[in-house]
């Protein structure tokens, strides 16, 4: 089983070595080797695991590794993450994630307007990076459990509201 402490060791490696996109998409992929591991996953992600729970904060890069057990459906509203990047994995359950497409720009007041232009199911094992400004929402039918990775902590990131068209 590998150890919270080495996977969050290896994602700083790896952001430090490659800090773009190229670097999470590499987290991506080590974070679907660890959702494998029914050990890691059972170790961090318990039955008394609140909805968001921060296991790890990288003190150098700011970045999270968060658990996250949801006990029933929920349907989140299109979002982004500010000037941050999020790596959703799937543990356990499964998410419908929708991509969305800017139709209008927001104004003054109004918030921005997205359309859906695509959705996917995350399975257990499967993960997806989500870079600045690319909107999602995920759509929950039952229990769920995730390991997601934030660039930033989001509890202190003010984000745009969008409205779905």
């Amino acid at each position: 089983m590998p150890t919270l402490e080495a996977f969050a060791a290896a994602c700083h490696r790896i952001l430090t070595e490659q800090p773009g996109r190229k670097g999470r998409e590499q987290v991506c992929a080590l974070l679907q080797e660890v959702l494998k591991d029914d050990a890691f996953v059972s170790a961090h992600l318990t039955d008394d695991t609140p909805e968001r729970k921060i296991l790890y904060q990288d003190p150098q890069l700011g970045f999270c590794i968060l658990a996250h057990v949801y006990r029933g459906a929920r349907e989140s509203a299109p979002h982004d993450h500010g000037h941050s990047w999020a790596i959703y994995g799937q543990a356990r359950g499964e998410t419908v994630m929708s991509d969305w497409s800017l139709v209008e720009p927001a104004a003054g007041e109004r918030p921005a307007r997205v359309k859906r232009a695509r959705s996917y199911t995350l399975t257990p094992g499967a993960a997806h990076v989500y870079h600045e400004g690319d909107v999602h929402s995920p759509r929950r039918e039952g229990p769920t459990r995730l390991i997601r990775i934030e660039g930033t902590n989001m509890e202190h990131v003010r984000r745009r509201p969008y409205e779905a068209v």
